[in-house]
């Protein structure tokens, strides 16, 4: 039998392993929300009820995926990520918090729990209450949206300083920091090691806000980035050279630190797909993105034996030849619900140049509203098409969302344990 961590290297070099790798809770787009996350815990027997689950990422709202909830589903990746949130508050401190659905978790001492007069709770950078918020959840709410703190802009007088302040270089604390923890998940777990170092995705939407900064400058409100991607696009790509330098030194001061222990680390997050095609031209993404995107893969692929992983939503079939030449490896979150994002095209044109690291089940539609009949179809249908010659790691598309029947959850687990085995039966 194979430990996960061969599992991942044969299905990443498209061979066949024993069964199906899976993924949960490897990175912050493979994640689960934490009711959900309670709720698994709870239909397994791992918890006495009312026990609390922590908060990991405060941003998505999602749940730790602690150790014996991977040996009890077979999980076979664990997550290398940083101290801090995308609030800028660090993961320690952690104190009680009941979600609005009434779910029992723990969060950060950084993390507001103070509602609103009007119910919503919101989010402050660092956990600064005297600094502006930079997160609101609405009362009801699963999750918090960015809250836009854009200045005034001088068009003529746009400084690149201002749109480069997060980029940094790494500090020797969180280098050490790094280090002892890939040591650790390397020696005590046999699983894949999924890293995610912050500075290496150009342009991702949800980064673009700063909500870790307590007074972002520059072209931080959504809709004024997306037009500079047209009518300021050599300004973009200043910003974009500025931040390829620093996460390339980044990288080498990381290696350093971890060596050949990762398995796969996580490059880009920048949604280019919408539900019913590209969000902008590949001609787009060729001049604006790919250049940046090669010259981070091509590095990594030069001096570590990592593979490349990209999280793009969306209908991205445009967009895949020119993924795979900027030195992609692996594709997530295969949303193949999307226009022209069928998994049977996808594996036949593309099953043996990029890994499929998602497309198991629909999370906008089969998983939360299907019945578990309907999921088990799905997920037999998807290992089917998409596991046959490797290339593929079970996960949802997507996080697992809240408010999701846990009769389904259960479902597609159990799916996956029972025909996920190679030989693939057709």
């Amino acid at each position: 039998m194979l430990s996960s961590r061969e599992r991942v290297k044969k299905a990443l070099n498209y061979q066949e392993p024993d069964r199906i790798p899976l993924d949960l809770g490897g990175s912050g787009v493979t994640g689960m929300h934490v009711s959900t996350v309670y709720k698994l815990r709870q239909a397994l027997g791992l918890d006495a009820p009312g026990t609390p689950v922590k908060v990991i990422e405060p941003y998505q709202l999602l749940g730790e995926i602690q150790p014996d909830l991977i040996e009890a589903l077979g999980i076979d990746v664990v997550e290398l990520t940083g101290t801090g949130t995308m609030f800028g508050f660090e993961k320690r401190d952690w104190k009680p918090w009941t979600t609005f659905d009434g779910t029992p978790v723990l969060v950060p001492g950084g993390f507001n729990t103070e509602p609103e007069p009007d119910g919503r709770i919101l989010m402050y950078p660092e956990g600064d209450t005297a600094a502006p918020p930079s997160g609101e959840m609405p009362p009801g709410g699963c999750y918090f949206d960015t809250i836009i703190r854009q200045d005034a802009l001088d068009p003529d007088n746009l400084n690149i300083e201002d749109n480069t302040e997060e980029f940094k270089l790494i500090s020797d604390e969180d280098l050490e920091y790094f280090s002892v923890e890939a040591e650790r998940l390397f020696g005590e777990t046999d699983k894949a090691i999924f890293a995610s170092f912050a500075g290496l995705s150009f342009g991702d939407i949800a980064q673009v806000p700063a909500p870790w900064l307590k007074h972002p400058r520059g072209i931080r409100d959504i809709e004024e980035w997306y037009i500079s991607l047209t009518s300021r696009r050599d300004f973009v790509k200043e910003i974009f050279e500025r931040q390829c330098e620093i996460a390339l030194t980044n990288l080498r001061n990381i290696y350093d630190a971890v060596g050949d222990r990762i398995s796969v680390i996580l490059v880009s997050a920048t949604d280019f797909g919408l539900q019913t095609g590209p969000f902008l031209s590949p001609s787009a993404y060729r001049d604006l993105f790919k250049p940046y995107n090669k010259r981070i893969n091509d590095w990594i692929h030069q001096n570590t034996p990592w593979k490349t992983f990209i999280h793009s939503c969306g209908s991205v079939l445009a967009f895949i030849p020119d993924f795979i030449e900027a030195g992609f490896d692996i594709l997530n979150p295969v949303q193949t619900a999307a226009a022209d994002m069928d998994p049977t095209e996808l594996k036949r044109r593309f099953g043996d140049q990029i890994t499929f690291w998602g497309g198991g089940v629909d999370t906008q539609n089969t998983l939360p509203f299907g019945t578990p009949d309907q999921v088990r179809e799905e997920v037999r249908e998807r290992i089917r098409t998409l596991g046959p010659g490797g290339g593929f790691v079970f996960n949802t598309i997507h996080n697992v969302q809240p408010k999701v029947p846990i009769e389904n959850v259960l479902a597609m687990y159990g799916t996956l344990r029972e025909y996920g085995r190679y030989p693939i039966v057709r």
